[in-house]
């Protein structure tokens, strides 16, 4: 008999960072279900919904189908979307501010709402929810963000004490400066040494998710060695 291989959840995948993680992922012998807004090209174990995370029947109908289509619970949930807004606060709009919460908060909670019911009845699983600096030291004109990012930590520690206990491994990865990709060139130009690599970044979830029930961390940062902190 084949045995089914663990299913992990990218809930805003897209280049950069979420293909590093599904590739990772895929790599050590998982199936990727990729929840994004756009259509991500497929392959024999990378498979895309096209959906708006912060929509909470969305959300539902997808699970629901994530059900039907691989009859097992995800294994593990990597929380990844991101909503840079930077201006000075008051050329901020209330719409920059709720969506920047619902983009990486409500997202957040929807979704998890419905892996950890199913963790909860299949021995566990890991939860990885990608913060950001502003989650915890707040800059000028990052208001909106900021205040997003913050919550979510929020939200994870709450999470985490919550279901610690309950074999679900819930962790919040800071990741302190840019990352790699085309997007972060076309916007702020960096040196690729002053940045994070999309596939180190994957390299260490992968390690979280395979971190002993002993020794489970909730917070870890990551920054590049030029990175002043």
């Amino acid at each position: 008999m084949t045995l089914s291989k663990p299913l992990a959840v990218i809930a805003g995948l897209g280049p950069g960072l979420g293909i590093a993680l599904a590739s990772k992922f895929i790599e050590q012998g998982y199936e990727v279900i990729g929840l994004s807004r756009s259509p991500i090209p497929e392959t024999k174990d990378l498979h895309n919904m096209t959906l708006d995370i912060a929509n909470e029947l969305e959300v539902k109908e997808a699970f629901t189908e994530i059900d039907e289509q691989f009859q097992r619970a995800p294994a593990v949930l990597i929380h990844n979307p991101a909503e840079l807004i930077i201006n000075p606060f008051l050329d901020h709009s209330s719409q920059d501010f709720e969506k920047a919460w619902r983009s990486m908060v409500l997202s957040a909670a929807l979704i998890s709402a419905q892996c950890i019911p199913r963790m909860l009845n299949n021995d566990g699983g890991c939860i990885i929810f990608s913060g950001a600096t502003a989650g915890i030291r707040a800059g000028a004109g990052f208001s909106a963000f900021a205040s997003a990012k913050f919550a979510l930590r929020g939200l994870a520690q709450s999470l985490a004490r919550e279901f610690h206990p309950q074999g679900i491994h819930i962790t919040h990865v800071i990741l302190d400066g840019l990352i790699w990709s085309s997007r972060t060139q076309e916007r702020f130009s960096p040196e690729q040494e002053h940045c994070m690599l999309p596939e180190d970044i994957a390299e260490v979830y992968w390690h979280i998710t395979q971190q002993p029930r002993s020794t489970w961390s909730h917070e870890i940062d990551l920054r590049p060695d030029v990175e002043s902190f």
